[in-house]
Order: C-alpha cells, then structure tokens, then sequence
C-alpha cells in the first residue's frame, strides 16, 4: 500500500535536507527529561534494513527527548519489541476509510464510496489513483474494518491502535495544494463530494424522511451534512469497541481545527470516544505561520472540553528550522496540548527543539 502521506508528500515536500539548519543545536540541553506530564509520538513508517543496534540507539534518543510512543504505519515486530524494550508505546496506525487493496476492489467494488456525480471510488479516484474510500454505512464494511483492527489488537506486541483516514474524501483540500492539481475549491465540487452510493440515500431517507435526490444544493443541506458525520462516527464506535475487548487505547489522526475537519471532510471528531487525537495542525498546507499551531490546538482543547487529550500533530519539512520546530512545540504546549506527535526527518536537532520547548513550558507553569 502507499505510504500515508505520500500524497500530500509528494504534493509540497521538496525534502528535508535543506530546510532543517542547526540553529537549535547550539541552545543549552535541558538539564532534566521533559517533564512526565507530556506525552509525545513519533508518526513512521518501519524499515524493513533496520539493525537491532540501530532501533535501540535510534529509540534511547527518542525516549530521552520525551516521545514516549510510536505510531507504526506497518506491522513490525521487529520494531514493536525494540521500541518496548525502551519504554516507549508502540502502536499499529492504520488506514480505515481510505482502502485501496486490490483483493478488495475485485471482490467488493460495491463497498465504494460514490460521488455526487455518481462515480464510484473504485473505478473514479478522485485526485490520485490510491484514494480509494469505503462507504461508512454499509454494515459489511465496517465489519471488514473491525476484523482487520482485530488482527493488530489481539497481538501482544501492539500496545494499541491508531485510526488514519478515518473520514471522507476531501471535499476540499488544503488550499495549499489547489495549484498542484490546478483546481480552486472555494465551494465544494460534485465530483469530490461523497457518498450518494443507494445506501447512503436509502439511509438518509429513512431518518430524514427526504430523497437527497430531489434536494437542489445538497452541499447546502445541513441534515445531509450531518448525517454523513454520523456515518464516520458510527463506524468509530465500531472500533473503539474492539480496542475496548483488548483493554487497548485508540487515537486517531484528523484534520487540524474541528471546523476544519467538519468542512474539508466531514469529520467530526469532538464527538468522538477515543483514547486521544493527533490534529495533522500541518500549517504549510494551510499557508499559515507557526503561530497558527498555538491557534489551530486552543480551539481543539476548548471544543474537546477535557474529553481526551489532544496531541498537536507537526509536519516537520513545513519548518524552515529545527529554532521554528521548538517554536511549534511551544505554541502546541502552552494552548493545552498534551504532547505533540512528529512526521518528518526526527533528527537530532528536532529532538532536541522537543526536549527543550517541553522543558521549558513545564517550568513556566
């Protein structure tokens, strides 16, 4: 399968290399380890090449700047164990919604989410050809999905789960990405706009006594927008019970500002119940400064109201420095973040912006 972020990656990402400078390297070390209350992860994908040597030096370093779990976007035991061997959490992140395995396009075309347009997902992706999105409300699938976040729980390595994906496609993207694909969506286009599959309308009927059909701006309607909601929250319940079976935590990654996540793809994931959420508070995409992640996470925390914690999410290659990733850090800290979880090149130098902003934070409060 396609890594993760590799639409997005290869969206704005020149690389890493050039951007990271050495200006926090020369700051002091925190004389001590960040202070517990933080909880910070780690977002990566395992490599297969990786030495025992390698994990133990590479997740002592991670420990020691205050991450204390990882996100797995493949099945490791290799990498599981070693990073439980240094008291770090080691968690399976999994694609839910966005499903593209060739086995289950052949066997199940019909699972697939449909646009306004009536094009399906299994045939139509729309933007990139791995955007391949499940219908929510069918029952099969949600079935499919609990089996396979079953199959990571029940093994004894995996410390829990995460959710990635869990929404609909974007309706409208990050406006940093309209010139990629040469597109401008200051309103949401049919083409983008899902599910109108016959479930979806048969469902959506039933509770609402309306043919979704017969609606001249759907897009505009605000049972339909909720009711699709609804849809991905039911199939977050579903999970949340397996992980519950397996006295095992589940956190979820999603889009930076609940308004952001209700509008771009109806998610709504302040009405979720989960362990924790991962905001991607990805401010380049959004053509913001590194102010905005202070902004984009004390709206989270006021909306979550101490429901669960939220981990501000961080895209390294969108800072210019590892000086502006401690910024970051700080801003994410100092609005009610619980920890931060990085994406990117964790180099020395944004270990230690992390050890330094956590240390530092703690002290002022």
């Amino acid at each position: 399968m396609t890594t993760r972020r590799n639409f997005v990656k290869n969206s704005v990402v020149a690389g890493l290399s050039a951007s990271l400078l050495p200006s926090v390297a020369a700051a002091a070390v925190p004389a001590a380890a960040p202070k517990t209350r933080w909880k910070h992860w780690v977002w990566t994908n395992p490599d297969a090449k990786d030495t025992e040597q390698q994990l133990a030096e590479r997740y002592r370093k991670y420990y020691d700047a205050g991450v204390r779990g990882i996100f797995f976007e493949a099945d490791s035991e290799k990498h599981c164990r070693a990073a439980k061997a240094q008291k770090l959490e080691a968690h399976r992140w999994i694609w839910t919604m966005n499903r593209g395995e060739k086995s289950l396009l052949a066997a199940h075309p019909e699972w697939y989410a449909v646009s306004r347009t009536g094009k399906s997902c299994a045939t139509h992706p729309p933007y990139v050809d791995y955007y391949r999105w499940l219908c929510p409300s069918r029952e099969e699938v949600k079935q499919y999905l609990a089996d396979d976040y079953e199959a990571a729980l029940k093994k004894d390595y995996v410390d829990g789960v995460h959710l990635d994906y869990v929404r609909f496609c974007d309706v409208i993207l990050p406006v940093n990405l309209w010139d990629k694909y040469k597109i401008v969506q200051t309103s949401e286009l049919p083409e983008y706009d899902f599910c109108y599959c016959p479930v979806c309308k048969a469902a959506y009927k039933a509770e609402h006594g309306i043919d979704i059909d017969t609606v001249q701006y759907p897009e505009a309607s605000p049972s339909w927008r909720v009711f699709r909601y609804q849809r991905v929250n039911r199939v977050v319940e579903r999970l949340m019970k397996v992980a519950q079976k397996y006295k095992k935590p589940m956190t979820a990654a999603v889009f930076p500002t609940p308004d952001i996540a209700h509008r771009n793809v109806k998610q709504d994931w302040v009405n979720w119940n989960i362990s924790g959420v991962c905001p991607m508070i990805y401010h380049g995409f959004y053509k913001e400064n590194v102010a905005w992640i202070g902004q984009a996470v004390a709206e989270g925390v006021q909306a979550l109201n101490g429901k669960f914690p939220l981990y501000a999410g961080l895209f390294l290659p969108d800072f210019k420095n590892d000086a502006e990733v401690q910024q970051g850090i700080t801003n994410a800290l100092r609005n009610g973040a619980a920890g931060v979880s990085l994406f990117g090149d964790v180099s020395d130098g944004a270990l230690l912006a992390l050890k330094t902003a956590s240390a530092q934070v703690g002290t002022a409060q």
